[in-house]
């Protein structure tokens, strides 16, 4: 099946969606942030067919959100770990978690708690904050160009201010390039 590709999108979400966006390959990387290194423990975890596992776990090699390591205890096999890139989808992990258990879950009550191993404390829900800690949503945030910023990302910034955040969107317009 014909799957729309992002990479020529400005964005970065959709960029990050290119890469991750399949639902079998974020459960790939919980199961790896829960110990699985093996196949076989990838396959019984999350009930997935062989042939769409083996090319997913490919895939997240290529991208190398995962890297193919050997299996110390079993001679001639090899396991998968995350990289660094792929350690940095666990915040990614938690907010859809935590999304979820408050939104899908019967009666508000999670199958899982996350807690800090050191101390026991429960962790707190991940949020996007200001430079005074306090917790911001969409209607708080102003997009700025960045230093990636094309013409059209400006027109996307323009545009998402003014229609999210009104007449102060329009107060700190963004400068468009000279190209």
């Amino acid at each position: 099946m014909y799957r729309k590709r992002f990479d020529e999108m400005d964005c970065s979400i959709a960029r990050a969606l290119d890469e991750v966006g399949e639902w079998w390959t974020l459960l790939i990387v919980r199961e790896c942030t829960q110990g699985s290194r093996r196949f076989d423990e990838f396959q019984s975890g999350l009930g997935i067919a062989r042939n769409v596992l083996a090319a997913r776990l490919e895939r997240l090699t290529e991208l190398q959100i995962l890297e193919r390591v050997p299996v110390a205890e079993r001679a001639n096999t090899f396991g998968y770990r995350l990289t660094s890139k792929g350690a940095d989808l666990y915040p990614v992990l938690v907010a859809l978690m935590q999304w979820g258990d408050k939104w899908l879950r019967p009666n508000g009550k999670p199958p899982i708690e996350l807690v800090e191993h050191a101390s026991g404390s429960p962790v707190a829900a991940l949020e996007v904050r200001g430079p005074g800690g306090q917790a911001l949503g969409y209607r708080d945030v102003r997009f700025a160009a960045g230093p990636g910023a094309t013409g059209k990302t400006h027109e996307v910034i323009d545009n998402r201010n003014d229609r999210v955040l009104g007449e102060a969107g329009k107060a700190s317009r963004t400068a468009t390039p000279e190209d």
